[in-house]
């Protein structure tokens, strides 16, 4: 295989993991020829400063070491596998970026030869880039499982962004869908270490004079855990180590693993569970005010938020002219900016009708119910009662 051929193989091996939506875009460039366009993989991703990009998203190796029950990768599995060393993925990434084939990377690998091996070969690629082709743009780093601190100080020095997947809400649930991976000191450690390297190393030492944001993600559905258990996890993270977004991957089952017959997660639940969990990072909401079902996970038929407000607006709609903003964040179809945009315009006129509402780019017919317009409904809201 030639460096384009491996690329194709390891980036189309690369959709299990998250960053940005999942879609397969092409960029025709003159520097290339068709064929090598077709196997110039990138997917749309924004950055965490909300820049929209085309990301390369691929595996330095596919070779593992590790039997992961759920994995495609897992060892002994049977399918082609391709490895990169470092300066030819380099030199070969250089290039599309030259060729504006591709604006960012987000570079993983299998574990070969140790956690410690693996993102030796990883940081390097990373060097190269920054060093020899001085290239200054986005790059999210994969911690792996057994790194060192010194080396994830040295991924906070070189990516905009690095991440290690949890896999599981805890230690219980990670032996179920990976048994030789070690929760505490392998997986949630490096998050940890991070969070240390914050606060003791100024943000200009790094790359950009930033400190790089971090995500994780869980497969939902692959260790029998609940959405409590999740989310639980999820909301002790954004507290205790600064987390910018947890991913929640709906599990599949792939052929030739242990997992193979078992049943694939609904995709509704991964919409639950990114719902609820930006509502505990953004919204102010807590677990208790999730709408856990009997068996603690979030009912497939409702937004979380939607269904909290009918518990507590519908009967107690809130003042739109006076509502703070942690009030109003919490009412459907009013996001962060519009609850902006409305403390904003009351300033200079109080709000008397849904239409004003509409203006400001709210869904004035999801907020409707739960609202009052100087101590009265809405005219659309007493039609629905």
């Amino acid at each position: 295989m030639d460096s384009l051929d491996t690329l194709k193989l390891l980036a189309t091996q690369m959709s299990f993991e998250v960053d940005g939506e999942p879609r397969l875009t092409s960029a025709p460039s003159a520097c290339f020829s068709p064929k090598e366009r077709e196997q110039a993989f990138t997917h749309p991703a924004q950055l965490p400063n909300g820049q929209k990009i085309l990301l390369l998203k691929t595996l330095l190796s596919s070779t593992c070491e590790r039997d992961c029950f759920y994995c495609p990768f897992r060892a002994g599995r049977d399918f082609r596998r391709a490895t990169f060393k470092p300066d030819e993925f380099a030199g070969l990434f250089a290039k599309l970026s030259a060729a504006r084939m591709a604006e960012g990377v987000f570079l993983s690998s299998g574990v070969a030869g140790g956690g410690v091996r693996t993102q030796d070969q990883l940081l390097a690629t990373a060097e190269i880039l920054r060093q020899k082709y001085q290239y200054r743009g986005y790059i999210h780093l994969k911690i792996m499982p057994g790194a060192e601190k010194d080396q994830v100080y040295r991924a906070m020095q070189l990516a905009d962004r690095v991440s290690i997947n949890l896999e599981a809400p805890n230690t219980e649930r990670l032996a179920k869908l990976a048994p030789h991976k070690i929760f505490l000191e392998e997986l949630l450690q490096p998050l940890k270490w991070v969070e240390e390297i914050r606060k003791t190393v100024p943000a200009h030492k790094f790359w950009n004079g930033r400190w790089p944001s971090t995500v994780t993600q869980f497969v939902a559905g692959g260790s029998d855990e609940s959405d409590l258990e999740l989310l639980t996890a999820t909301n002790w993270l954004n507290k205790n180590v600064r987390l910018n977004r947890a991913y929640f991957s709906a599990f599949h089952p792939i052929g030739d693993t242990p997992f193979e017959n078992k049943p694939a997660t609904d995709p509704m639940r991964e919409h639950r569970l990114y719902q609820a969990s930006f509502l505990l990072r953004d919204y102010g909401f807590d677990l208790e005010d999730l709408p856990f079902t009997s068996i603690h996970n979030l009912p497939l038929d409702a937004d979380p938020k939607q269904a909290w407000a009918q518990i507590y607006l519908a009967d107690k709609p809130i003042e739109i002219n006076k509502a703070e903003r942690r009030e109003l964040i919490r009412i459907p179809g009013i996001g962060l900016k519009g609850a902006d945009a409305i403390l904003n315009a009351r300033s200079i006129n109080r709000l008397r009708d849904l239409s004003s509402l509409k203006k400001l780019g709210i869904i004035a017919e999801r907020a409707a119910p739960y609202l009052l317009f100087n101590g009265h409904r809405a005219a659309i809201q007493m039609k629905l009662l």
